[in-house]
């Protein structure tokens, strides 16, 4: 799933792109130009919106009010008012502010939807935007209380007509501020740019798309994770045969097993333990099961927002065939597509951290292993991984309680034109908080693993690739005799993860993981 990084450090927006190259703009702080092709589209779609404001025909949101009030007609004097009232009074989400990263990502998403040549926003209002990503003057954008467009958006829109707050130069201040020390001017929104860049699916695939790549990550560092696991508590591989995967072909559990036959090809761990038991503890034989059919999810995820990130999700569209072209009313600014894809990978991630901690408790439990309780000499004086367990529970427990599907709620707004609401936003934003999650409860799985290591019989060596993750976390990790503060380990075993470095360490050894 993880496309090759791209070597330029400027991305030319012209057709469509990938998720690598979203993360290059919103992560790693890549610079965006527009391509001619671009242009030109972009120019044509706005110049029809200027021809039909001028000749006063019925649209919506350009010459008539916007909802239930869409049966108001605006005059053509009125539109450019119109565009910038609508992103005041729209400006309303509240509460902690989303991060730089998904703010850039919101802005990158509005470039996108706009360049398909659909909207008929103007080169020289969304040319702000590119020249905020390429300086990182970053809106400042209350996260709370869309959903699925309009507020979040409106926060962003607002600091191009200089009201608002910004980040700019690692500092907070008024967007008027930030644009004059920037060198550049509020601008004065034209006919439909209010409603363009408030009324999209922009933010919900925005924040849908990073939460999905840190899942993807994490459901490849889940897998070399588990097969760690699986060797220390010397559990058999002979659970993922391939005979025994051709008889329930699921591609991407047949996957799983190969990368697991694959990182423990040679530890003298389970072939010595091969036939230790006659079967193991679901939470060892059935990870390639529960870990491919999530996977399997994840992708589902991948194909959808990959088509959503590259559309035109404005209402309504400007159709430019033809000298006249047409004005089309619908509702591709429905966010069903990646709210529900987002509710389910949530689940999926869910399912893979309540196993990730059956396997952290199996390793610290002296019943359910040969391990000292809690992984620690002398317990009783000693706690050692005790309370890592703990904090794995309650990250499962906030994750159980967000995996309610935001998607299958309805609450009417706008006095009832709005009857049924998607509410992806939510799915979204709570996706992110999972994944989040997620990666602190491999981290402490991981950390586990590494500490139990101690205890082996030193003339049975683990894998390659164990040996080799096993030295990387000694660099951060000491072996732990007596009771220590933990968090700044778990802290960095989740940067190693979330990083994508742990994938890159089995990979240089094994070659590339199956996805």
């Amino acid at each position: 799933m993880r496309e090759l990084e791209s070597e330029v450090e400027t991305l030319i927006l012209d057709g469509k792109i990938n998720i690598e190259a979203f993360l290059d703009v919103c992560r790693r702080n890549k610079k965006v130009e527009f391509s001619n092709n671009y242009c030109e589209r972009v120019n044509k779609a706005s110049s029809l919106v200027e021809k039909w404001t001028e000749e006063e025909r019925v649209i919506y949101g350009t010459t008539t009010g916007f909802g239930i009030l869409c049966k108001e007609a605006i005059s053509k004097e009125n539109a450019s008012e119109l565009s910038k009232r609508v992103v005041l009074s729209c400006a309303t989400s509240v509460g902690d502010p989303l991060t730089i990263e998904q703010v850039r990502g919101i802005m990158l998403m509005v470039l996108l939807n706009v360049g398909t040549g659909y909207t008929g926003a103007r080169l020289s209002t969304i040319d702000m935007y590119r020249k905020f990503l390429n300086i990182h003057l970053t809106p400042y954008v209350p996260k709370e209380g869309s959903v699925g467009y309009l507020t979040v958006e409106a926060h962003l829109a607002l600091n191009l007509i200089g009201e608002g707050k910004t980040y700019y130069k690692g500092k907070l201040m008024s967007a008027k501020r930030a644009l004059k020390l920037a060198g550049l001017k509020p601008i004065k929104l034209s006919a439909k740019e209010g409603l363009v860049l408030t009324s999209s699916t922009t933010a919900v695939t925005a924040l849908g798309l990073i939460a999905l790549y840190d899942m993807i990550n994490s459901a490849k560092a889940a897998i070399v994770i588990s097969s760690m696991s699986l060797e220390v508590l010397k559990g058999t591989t002979r659970a993922f045969d391939e005979r025994l995967m051709s008889v329930r072909p699921h591609e991407e559990q047949e996957k799983v097993a190969k990368n697991i036959r694959k990182i423990l090809e040679d530890s003298q761990i389970c072939r010595k333990y091969v036939d230790y038991r006659i079967q193991d503890a679901l939470s060892l034989r059935s990870i390639s099961q529960l870990h491919g059919s999530v996977i399997k999810t994840l992708k589902d995820a991948h194909r959808t927002l990959n088509v959503e990130m590259n559309s035109c999700c404005d209402n309504p569209i400007i159709w430019p065939e033809g000298d006249d072209g047409e004005s089309i009313s619908g509702c591709n600014c429905d966010s069903s597509y990646v709210g529900l894809e987002l509710d389910s990978a949530s689940i999926g991630a869910t399912m893979i951290a309540k196993m990730s901690e059956r396997r952290s408790y199996r390793l610290l439990d002296s019943n359910l292993s040969e391990f000292p309780w809690f992984l620690i000499k002398n317990p009783g004086l000693n706690c050692g991984m005790m309370m890592t367990q703990y904090t794995q529970a309650g990250l499962l427990n906030d994750m159980k309680m967000m995996c309610q599907p935001s998607c299958i709620d309805n609450i009417p707004t706008c006095g009832g034109q709005e009857d049924y609401v998607a509410m992806g936003y939510n799915s979204s934003k709570k996706a992110l908080k999972i994944s989040e999650f997620l990666d602190y409860i491999l981290a402490i799985e991981l950390l586990s693993v590494y500490q139990a290591h101690q205890f082996m019989d030193i003339e049975v060596e683990p894998g390659t690739v164990s040996k080799t993750i096993l030295l990387e976390l000694g660099k951060v990790v000491p072996i732990i005799d007596e009771d220590t503060f933990l968090n700044p380990y778990i802290e960095e075993i989740k940067k190693i993860i979330n990083s994508g470095k742990l994938v890159e360490i089995v990979e240089s050894v094994v070659g590339t993981l199956e996805f």
